[in-house]
């Protein structure tokens, strides 16, 4: 069974989060954002108990927090339980992201005519640290993971999103992000081997593609294109995903890889026209 998407890594220790934060930092914020984050994992209602424990705070910071997003509308007490959940405030922040991302602007007719004509989901990634962001998602004509929407994090390393944007940074930079990835399986088909993970990323540069199979959700495939700027950087990617009851690999990079390399490269051009205006 895999694991859900951003499921949240223990707490640091307060005394490593302060050191060599400027004096400008304001703590109390950062707690605020640590009780946030709490709900990042498969729990959607915590106590409170649960909350202290899963942030790192302890319960008389924990409980100061909770209250104030309580009161401002971003926490709410489940009915006739002790427990708290987040509330539908929460996704303004969301809905002004997305509205203000030109990205996801130009991306979104290419995504839709992909899912239109071939019927399979369709995504917009970016990338966030050592994992990618659904940023936009276009469903196909069958049934798809409800773990899957916008918002959702993954590893960059065991995705192709993840790979195909990797592929067009220094490697420098790809060891990094390396380094910094918990290499445990999600799947029983997840590669963990550091050695192997550079050379798929290597070899999507050659291909200016990436596919992937059954890494991060059991029976699906994607395969993905990256997204750059007037500069060659990479924005995001776009990826089509499909699942391995009827489609093959070998069929997916015969069929699809070229929808995706199409796609990513028109965007790209669309945004360095907007640039260059």
């Amino acid at each position: 069974m895999p694991k859900r998407p951003s499921e949240p890594a223990p707490a640091k220790p307060e005394r490593d989060r302060r050191a060599g934060r400027s004096t400008l930092f304001i703590g109390s914020t950062e707690k605020t954002f640590q009780v946030l984050h709490t709900f990042d994992g498969p729990n959607r209602h915590m106590s409170l108990g649960d909350i202290a424990r899963a942030s790192g705070l302890d319960r008389s910071a924990t409980q100061r927090v909770v209250h104030t997003l309580e009161e401002l509308g971003y926490l709410c007490r489940v009915p006739d339980t002790r427990n708290y959940g987040l509330t539908s405030k929460v996704l303004q922040f969301s809905y002004n992201y997305i509205r203000a991302n030109e990205l996801v602007d130009k991306a979104s007719p290419y995504l839709l005519d992909i899912s239109r004509h071939i019927g399979e989901t369709t995504n917009l990634l970016e990338l966030d640290d050592h994992e990618i962001v659904f940023v936009a998602r276009f469903p196909g004509k069958h049934l798809v993971n409800i773990d899957i929407v916008v918002g959702a994090r993954l590893p960059a390393m065991f995705t192709a999103s993840g790979n195909a944007i990797l592929s067009r940074l220094p490697e420098a930079r790809v060891k990094d992000i390396l380094s910094r990835t918990r290499l445990e399986p999600m799947t029983p088909f997840t590669q963990t081997d550091p050695n192997k993970l550079l050379e798929r990323i290597r070899q999507a540069a050659r291909r200016g593609y990436a596919v992937i199979e059954n890494e991060t959700v059991l029976g699906d495939i994607s395969v993905a294109a990256p997204i750059t700027d007037h500069g060659g950087t990479p924005v995001g990617a776009i990826n089509i995903s499909v699942p391995t009851t009827r489609w093959t690999l070998e069929r997916v990079e015969n069929e699809l890889a070229q929808h995706v390399q199409v796609a990513a490269t028109s965007i790209s051009k669309s945004r360095l026209q907007s640039f260059q205006r």
